[in-house]
């Protein structure tokens, strides 16, 4: 959009047609102390000195660093045709198509959106997303509920830290109580989360939330805990990393009530942290307990095919107290991502995209396991990311090497205690082994020099 400042004249003209004399009159009704006393905005620049300026401070982030991040957000190659085709002009809008009749492209877009994330997890039916993971936690948490009419739901500690902090910020005022089961040393410790859920149907649990992989890295199978759970009359939750769904046991072959991940995986770029979309998908007789929309398909008078916004049980569209959430945003042009991401790469793409990010941290725990000091966080499977505990603090270890233009992975001591010395090391199909063996090589003379020097540098 262009910018184009008013003359003199045009701001004179708009002030006498509203009847006022200066710009400061607009704001007499708010009390001078009120008002900013200066807006410290530095003077005008030509378009040659504007551009130097942002240019310069565009150079000072580093972009060409070899990130084995992960804790929940991936970067994952994402084909060029996913930006050409959402960036067609016809998606430019992500406002929610409440006229059918002339949103029949966005609708089906939508409609098949959640038919692939139902394929992707098995269960039975999707929303059109809600906002990331994070979100789409805590609405699965205020489905069970409502469905069960219980105020407690038990939380492993290995779900997500990120994603427990939203859970925890967003029931903060809702009188609910949220136990977390600890783990075992980066494993979850089923046992505890089955004893915290109690024993018999008249129990106070409305659900038990679980992820797998795990934040450390851990697979697991779930099945008997969510049947447990269902002894319980509670819900089974689980959190999945949608990539390594094309080779793990689906959230519908253990039995989950409801299972939600963020999409990010699926043809969204880090960027600066967003935007993102949560996925969200559940047993059909929840449904109607689902927060945001879910497209339906129907026939018009014709019998032709047709889409519409069904089961809009929001606070605009129904009795505040009676809604399901107050999610109004349409994330369709993220949804729209995913789904052109997972039709590019398919069933064997997608397959071959988990497979080459485990091989890949296999490849690499053995790698940096070779160095002293440094080895796994326990012996349990795992899939494209391990724990690793170090000589030393993972801190100092990832910003000697991020210097070196090598982000060594997630330092896991900022949301566990005592865990000052755990990396958590991911790796996608865009690691090859050089940039794994580059890693281990800068590790070991990082952990080298910690030795000879009794500091990193």
């Amino acid at each position: 959009m262009p910018y184009i400042p008013h003359t003199e004249e045009e701001t004179r003209a708009m002030l006498d047609c509203v009847g006022v004399r200066t710009l400061d009159d607009l704001f007499a009704d708010i009390a001078p102390s009120m008002r900013p006393q200066h807006f410290d905005v530095p003077k005008g620049q030509s378009e040659m000195e504007v551009c130097a300026r942002l240019e310069a401070l565009a150079a000072r982030n580093h972009t060409n660093v070899v990130s084995f991040l992960g804790a929940g957000f991936y970067d994952h190659h994402i084909p060029r045709a996913v930006d050409a085709l959402t960036g067609r002009g016809e998606f430019f809008t992500a406002y929610t198509p409440y006229q059918p009749e002339v949103s029949q492209g966005t609708l089906q877009a939508i409609f098949e959106f959640q038919t692939a994330i139902c394929r992707l997890l098995d269960m039975e039916c999707a929303n059109a997303s809600v906002y990331d993971g994070g979100s789409a936690l805590f609405e699965a948490g205020m489905m069970a509920i409502r469905v069960t009419k219980r105020r407690r739901l038990v939380v492993d500690e290995a779900v997500n830290p990120i994603w427990r902090t939203m859970l925890a910020s967003y029931t903060r005022n809702l009188q609910l109580e949220l136990v977390t089961v600890p783990h075992r040393n980066g494993v979850s410790d089923q046992a505890a989360l089955k004893a915290a859920l109690g024993s018999g149907a008249g129990g106070e649990c409305a659900a038990v939330i679980v992820q797998n992989p795990n934040f450390f890295g851990v697979i697991d199978d779930y099945t008997d805990l969510f049947a447990h759970a269902r002894g319980q009359g509670a819900l089974g939750i689980i959190s999945v990393y949608p990539v390594m769904q094309s080779v793990l046991k689906t959230p519908g072959d253990m039995g989950a009530d409801i299972a939600v991940a963020d999409g990010q995986a699926l043809g969204m770029p880090l960027s600066f942290g967003g935007p993102y979309l949560g996925l969200m998908t559940c047993t059909k007789a929840l449904i109607r307990q689902m927060p945001g929309r879910i497209v339906g398909r129907t026939s018009d008078v014709d019998g032709r095919p047709g889409y519409v916004l069904t089961l809009q049980a929001r606070e605009q569209h129904i009795r505040r107290a009676k809604a399901t959430s107050n999610i109004c945003s349409n994330q369709a042009l993220c949804a729209l991502r995913s789904l052109v991401h997972l039709s590019l790469l398919g069933p064997e793409g997608l397959t071959r995209s988990a497979e080459l990010g485990m091989n890949s941290a296999r490849y690499a725990a053995e790698r940096l396991c070779a160095l002293p000091g440094v080895s796994t966080l326990n012996d349990a499977p795992f899939g494209n990311e391990v724990a690793l505990k170090l000589p030393v603090d993972a801190y100092g270890l990832a910003d000697a090497l991020t210097r070196q233009g090598y982000v060594p992975g997630f330092p896991v001591g900022r949301y566990y205690s005592g865990m000052d010395n755990v990396l958590l090391v991911a790796c996608t199909e865009k690691h090859s082994r050089e940039h794994i063996g580059m890693l281990a090589e800068l590790m070991g003379a990082a952990l080298r020099a910690q030795t000879t020097k009794g500091g990193l540098l």
